[in-house]
C-alpha cells in the first residue's frame, strides 16, 4: 500500500496567533501517525507562484491521510488556521 502525503503551502497572516493552530492540531497528528518531512525551511520557487511556508506530512496510506483531515479534531484546528493563514492543501498518494 502506497503512503500518502499532505502537501500544504501556507501564507500566515497573523504570526502571533498561528501557533494556536499548531497546538490544536498536534494531538490529531499524533493520533493518525503523521510524520513531518518538511516544515518551513529555506526554499526556492523555480516556476510558478509560491506561498511563504511549505509543509509535507507523511501518512501510512491515503485512507489515513483523508481520515486525519476529515476528523473532527483536525477540522477544529483547521478553523483556527483559516482565521490566521491562507493555504493551498493537497493530499497526494505516493509512488
Amino acid at each position: 500500500m502506497a503512503k500518502a502525503y499532505w502537501i500544504v503551502h501556507v501564507s500566515v497572516r497573523n504570526i502571533e496567533e498561528y501557533p494556536h493552530y499548531l497546538t490544536a492540531a498536534r494531538p490529531t497528528f499524533e493520533k493518525f501517525g503523521a510524520h513531518f518531512l518538511v516544515r518551513g525551511g529555506a526554499y526556492e520557487c523555480m516556476e510558478g507562484s509560491s506561498r511563504e511556508r511549505h509543509v509535507v506530512v507523511e501518512f501510512a496510506d491515503m485512507a489515513t491521510a483523508r481520515a486525519c483531515y476529515a476528523s473532527p479534531e483536525y477540522q477544529a484546528a483547521r478553523a483556527i488556521r483559516q482565521r490566521h493563514a491562507d493555504a493551498d492543501f493537497l493530499i497526494v498518494e505516493g509512488a
